[in-house]
């Protein structure tokens, strides 16, 4: 639309009889006064974030302040895809690895989040620079490995995740260790951290639905070209729930989600007292939920014991299952026979 506005404005000309011919466009507007009038477009916008976000000489404030404002910009999905198109994916991959600050890592890691999110074209645009390693690599807590570079490194990797059979997969190449890293984060000293993890396992459990209605001719329909286009090629692609419950055994996950539960780790990082916490809560218990009941999968015994001495400890007040978890009676009905 901006681009049709400055044509229309730089070969705006007065009415005539149509007996003479078009005349050339008018060469004596300044561009400068166009982008007063217009302001620069998102692109330029873009490319003039980025250029200060690399910029070694530019200070801290300044770079942070340009991927704050580049974020914001690529909230719009058709921006986030022109990060692909203005070939920025590379150097703000870059930034999260040798950015020289922590709040340029994380500022970075905050951008290469909101872009991906129901994004899949820009899923598979930043899959192609392989960032499963390094995003995991944030998970473990170290001096350089803040509890916000952690935080936002599984908002980072949730955007890639999710609706992403093909990523969830790769979780499990030895070079990333993603399934043990995001176990090890339900144990995370910090309790945000802790809370991110657990939503982010209990989101890539939801079963999707991997086929497509036919449409009434019984033809396929076309696919155009679009932000959801490789969902609609693929729609198996979606189905993150089969390897999740996969590695829900096989590293361990689903034990430490019950130990979360039923035995929760202090923590003091971010104004919490030690015990229970209630989002923490009922956050496991929508993943547990969504195991037993909407993928009808069993626990073990050692699991049913642990979660049935705490359910009923918790049933002790009626309103624990619909105030701070969040379910209907049935709902919880539901749940507790599977431990029963």
């Amino acid at each position: 639309m901006e681009s049709l506005l400055r044509w229309g404005i730089e070969n705006s000309t007065s009415e005539t009889d149509g007996s003479n011919p078009p005349p050339a466009p008018r060469q004596d507007l300044d561009p400068g006064i166009i982008d007063m009038i217009l302001g620069k477009s998102d692109a330029e916008l873009m490319k003039e974030d980025m250029a200060v976000a690399k910029d070694d000489s530019r200070s801290e404030a300044a770079r942070v302040e340009a991927l704050d404002h580049l974020e914001m910009l690529i909230e719009q999905i058709d921006n986030a895809n022109n990060l692909e198109k203005l070939q920025m994916w590379s150097p703000l991959h870059s930034l999260i690895t040798s950015a020289p600050t922590a709040s340029i890592k994380m500022q970075a890691l905050w951008v290469i989040g909101t872009a991906l999110q129901n994004n899949p074209a820009a899923q598979d645009a930043y899959a192609s620079h392989d960032p499963l390693p390094v995003l995991t690599s944030f998970l473990e807590p170290s001096p350089s490995s803040t509890s916000q570079i952690r935080s936002k490194a599984i908002y980072a990797l949730s955007g890639l995740l999710k609706h992403n059979a093909s990523a969830v997969t790769a979780l499990s190449r030895p070079d990333v260790d993603g399934w043990e890293k995001l176990r090890e984060s339900l144990q995370d000293p910090d309790l945000g951290v802790r809370r991110k993890a657990l939503f982010l396992l209990s989101a890539l459990l939801i079963p999707n639905a991997s086929r497509t209605e036919p449409s009434s001719s019984g033809a396929r329909q076309p696919i155009h070209a679009n932000s959801h286009a490789a969902n609609l090629a693929d729609p198996s692609r979606t189905n993150t729930a089969e390897p999740t419950l996969q590695a829900l055994h096989a590293h361990g996950i689903l034990d430490a989600v019950v130990t979360g539960l039923t035995q929760p780790v202090p923590s003091g990082n971010d104004g919490d007292v030690p015990g229970p916490d209630a989002d923490f809560e009922e956050k496991g218990v929508a993943l547990l939920r969504t195991y037993a009941v909407s993928c009808a999968r069993d626990f073990s015994p050692s699991q049913k014991k642990a979660l049935r001495a705490w359910f009923d400890a918790e049933k002790k007040d009626p309103q624990v299952a619909s105030d701070r978890w969040g379910l209907s009676s049935g709902e919880s009905d539901a749940l507790f026979s599977k431990v029963a």
